[in-house]
C-alpha cells in the first residue's frame, strides 16, 4: 500500500481510491499514523477538541455524559472527564462484557478505582450502571470517520452493537484527529454513524 495514502486522502481528492480499500487496510494505515503522532501533538489537538465539545449546546444541556477512557493513541479524554465532573455532570464510561460482546455505561466518580478490561481498556472496578435513556450525550472514539459521520472502529463491533441499543434521539459525537477523517469509509448494514464529528 502507498505509504502516502492517508495524507493524500486528507485532501479529499482521492475519494475514489479509498473506496477500493478494505476496512482492514484502512485500520492498518490509521494505526500506523497514530503510532507516529507526537505526544505533544496529541495533547494539543485533544485540548482543541475538548474546547469544541464543551462549547456545544448538547454538551451543556446533558446531565449524564458517556465518555471513553482513551488508549494512549486516541483523543485524550482525561481532562474532559475531570472538567465535566467539576461542572456537575454524571460521567459514565464503557464496561466491556466480553461474554455477550457488548459494552455497558457505568458511572466513573472521581474516587472510583479502575482496572484493565478484556482489551486493556480501563474501566471502573465497581460497576454502577445508568439507564440508556438517561444518557444525555454519548462520546465515542473511532479509528476513522468520514464527513457523513460513518465510523470505523477497531473491528470488534462493541460500539456498533451498543449504539444500536440507544434511543434514537440520543446525541452521539465522535472524536478524532484530522488524519482520521477520510472522504469515505466502507459501511455495512450494522454500522452505526455518529451524529456529529469533532476533530483537530
Amino acid at each position: 500500500m502507498d505509504t502516502k495514502l492517508i495524507p493524500r486522502l486528507r485532501s479529499g481528492s482521492m475519494a475514489s481510491e479509498v473506496r477500493t480499500l478494505t476496512k482492514a487496510q484502512i485500520r492498518s494505515k490509521i494505526l500506523d499514523e497514530l503510532k507516529i503522532q507526537k505526544e505533544e501533538d496529541r495533547n494539543r489537538k485533544s485540548r482543541v477538541i475538548k474546547k469544541k465539545l464543551f462549547s456545544l449546546r448538547v454538551f451543556k444541556k446533558a446531565r449524564v455524559v458517556m465518555f471513553y477512557i482513551a488508549l494512549k493513541d486516541e483523543v485524550n479524554t482525561q481532562e474532559m472527564i475531570k472538567e465535566a465532573r467539576k461542572l456537575g455532570k454524571i460521567v459514565t464510561v464503557p464496561v466491556c462484557k466480553k461474554n455477550i460482546k457488548m459494552i455497558r455505561p457505568a458511572i466513573l466518580d472521581s474516587y472510583a478505582k479502575t482496572k484493565k478490561g478484556p482489551y486493556g481498556i480501563s474501566e471502573p472496578v465497581r460497576e454502577r450502571r445508568v439507564r440508556l435513556e438517561d444518557l444525555g450525550l454519548v462520546v465515542v472514539p473511532g479509528l476513522a470517520f468520514d464527513r457523513k459521520g460513518n465510523r470505523l472502529g477497531r473491528g470488534k463491533g462493541y460500539y456498533d452493537r451498543f449504539l444500536n441499543t440507544l434511543p434514537g434521539d440520543t446525541p452521539i459525537i465522535g472524536l478524532a484527529f484530522d488524519f482520521q477523517i477520510l472522504p469515505c469509509i466502507p459501511v455495512l448494514a450494522h454500522d452505526i454513524s455518529v451524529k456529529k464529528l469533532l476533530f483537530a
